[in-house]
């Protein structure tokens, strides 16, 4: 057994969101959302960090993508600042 520490309560509050979050699953529609994109979502299951369950093997079945692996991966969603552009004076 081995012994964790933390050093400030925002990486214990991490952990356990990521604890709870391993059981759960999200669908492929959202979990290309929170990862970015299908196309990063693919290369993420192909390289093997995002693991996938297709319980039919039907066409058109329903992924269920751990929502653990898929937070680890999310893409940054804080807004951008705008930058507001210096008025130039005229002296003339």
């Amino acid at each position: 057994m081995s012994i964790v520490t933390y050093n400030s309560p925002t990486e214990i509050l991490l952990d356990n969101i990521m604890r709870v979050m391993e059981g759960e699953t999200f669908c492929k529609d959202r979990a290309a959302y929170i990862v970015g994109g299908q196309k990063k979502l693919e290369r993420l299951i192909e390289a093997g960090e995002i693991n996938v369950d297709k319980p039919s093997n039907s066409q058109n079945g329903k992924w269920h993508c751990n929502a653990a692996q898929v937070l680890k991966h999310c893409r940054n969603m804080r807004p951008k600042k705008k930058v507001k552009p210096i008025k130039k004076r005229n002296y003339d």
